[in-house]
């Protein structure tokens, strides 16, 4: 849904003036999102026009449902443009599925304000790191198909060079050159911001979590997780539980599931 409200025009709908966002308005928004465009999507949000409900049209005579109705319909948009944009099919329809499944906890106008902003962030940052890695070669790309569809096991640098096709040496001399990281660090990064989504927005124990994600231990987790953060994960849990989703590919276990 989007929140500018510039080139406004009305129609009639039982004696009542219905007032739209011109077309226009909503394709540049939607195309900002498709862009990676972060800055701009940031600056939308920020403004907090999302609770203005003068550019919306009317689906329900409940403010709240109505704005519900919308969320939906931008979903579905800015899923299948992310798609045509290079987005992977299902991680898009994935993260769909997650934030229209997200609508049944949502009580207020101001809470629907707050998951539209995640919604389109979300989708926006994903959109830019996408746009961000079109320059990489054809065995990185597959590469990092390959470590975000198999997060939940142990991934090695012969996995991924048997998975394109190349050597183990190939891939690790790849990664330095195009991502200036080692394979190992990448791989053990990526992990630990899926585990940092899990310690936000679900009640999985610590051993859990490092199982899920195949670390050697619970201890070893912990002993990564504070490296990389500067926080226990129990810490790190206790200080963002339930706030600031970022939005990563391992949403929660549920959806890794399916």
């Amino acid at each position: 849904m989007s929140t500018t409200k510039k080139h406004l025009f009305t129609t009639k709908e039982e004696g009542e003036e219905i007032v739209h966002r011109h077309q226009n308005a909503e394709l540049l928004f939607y195309q900002q999102v498709a862009k990676g465009d972060i800055e701009a999507i940031r600056s939308n949000c920020a403004n907090h026009e999302f609770l203005n409900q003068a550019g919306v049209g009317l689906l329900s005579k409940d403010p709240l449902q109505n704005l519900k109705y919308h969320f939906v319909v931008s979903v579905a948009i800015i899923s299948r443009l992310c798609v045509d944009n290079g987005m992977e099919m299902e991680k898009s329809y994935r993260l769909s599925d997650f934030y229209i499944q997200r609508l049944d906890d949502i009580d207020s106008v101001e809470r629907m304000e707050e998951l539209h902003d995640k919604m389109v962030i979300d989708y926006t940052s994903k959109m830019k790191i996408i746009r961000q890695n079109a320059g990489l070669s054809r065995p990185m790309t597959e590469c990092m198909n390959y470590i975000y569809s198999h997060l939940k096991e142990r991934i090695t640098v012969k996995d991924l060079a048997e998975y394109t096709s190349n050597s183990a040496s190939y891939i690790s001399r790849l990664f330095k050159e195009e991502l200036g990281v080692s394979t190992s660090d990448y791989i053990r990064t990526a992990k630990l911001e899926a585990a940092k989504n899990l310690l936000r927005y679900s009640d999985y124990s610590l051993v859990d979590i490092a199982n899920y994600y195949s670390f050697t231990s619970q201890s070893h987790f912990c002993q990564l997780f504070q490296k990389e953060t500067g926080l226990t994960p129990k810490k790190y849990r206790e200080k963002y539980y339930g706030t600031h989703w970022k939005g990563t590919d391992a949403d929660i276990m549920e959806y890794q599931e399916k």
